[in-house]
């Protein structure tokens, strides 16, 4: 009985976070999209990189309802006894592991099937830079963030936006990131001002995965970690209330 009650309260409390977080992040969501500007204006001195969040409301809006609904559903599962909830719960965090198992499985095992989804990137990728970049917020801010952080240029290279919409229209010049590490220099990018041996993302993305590889790994095994603990109390929760019931 001790141990039902210490399990009942772990999961109460590790949901309530969850729930408290997507609260927060839906909420910053919701504030960036029906009011903007005053957003920018309380936060802009405050906290300067936090404004960024102007361009991505929506997917604020969508991490901050998942998280709001699986912190529902692990509280309430938990302090009511209620089986639906749980199993509810335990479902779909069950849904999520045996999606990235797979994912790593295929990336991992098939080498033909990882080709084609990098053939899938790289023309994901050379079409946001070539029709949507500097002009679609949420993508400009993704591809700047990449960028700045990896010190990269383009997808393969710099010559990546050489027929993209934003090289046309801003007098045949690159983005501000492809010629400083912080992206806020105000002299033109042109190709005589490009960072030395400037490489494509891609590229920069890979040496980044072998350098990092133990802390990735390390990650993504502390989150499935973290997904099978809640699997399981959610599972002994249920069978022990079933057993009472």
């Amino acid at each position: 009985m001790g141990c039902f009650v210490f399990l009942k309260t772990m999961m109460f409390i590790f949901n309530s976070i969850i729930f408290v977080g997507g609260a927060a992040v839906l909420g910053i969501g919701i504030w960036v999209k029906v009011d903007g500007g005053s957003f920018v204006n309380i936060l802009g001195v405050a906290a300067p990189q936090l404004t960024q969040l102007i361009n991505v409301g929506y997917l604020c809006i969508a991490i901050g309802s998942f998280l709001l609904l699986m912190g529902f559903l692990g509280c309430y599962g938990a302090v009511k006894e209620n089986r639906c909830m749980l199993m509810l719960f335990f479902s779909i965090i069950l849904f999520i592991f045996i999606a990235e198992v797979a994912g790593a499985v295929v990336v991992l095992a098939f080498s033909a099937v990882s080709q084609i989804f990098l053939d899938h990137l790289s023309g994901w990728a050379m079409k946001t830079l070539r029709e949507d970049y500097g002009t679609q917020p949420d993508i400009t801010l993704i591809w700047n963030t990449a960028m700045k952080e990896l010190k990269c240029c383009g997808f393969n290279n710099y010559t990546d936006f050489n027929k993209s919409n934003f090289f046309r229209e801003h007098n045949n010049t690159y983005p501000s990131p492809c010629c400083s590490s912080t992206g806020t220099s105000k002299d033109p990018c042109t190709s005589p001002n490009l960072h030395d041996n400037v490489k494509g993302c891609y590229l920069e993305f890979q040496e980044f995965l072998s350098k990092n590889g133990k802390i990735v790994g390390g990650v993504a095994l502390g989150i499935c970690a973290l997904e099978l603990a809640a699997m399981a109390v959610s599972l002994i929760l249920f069978c022990q209330i079933s057993s009472k019931a």
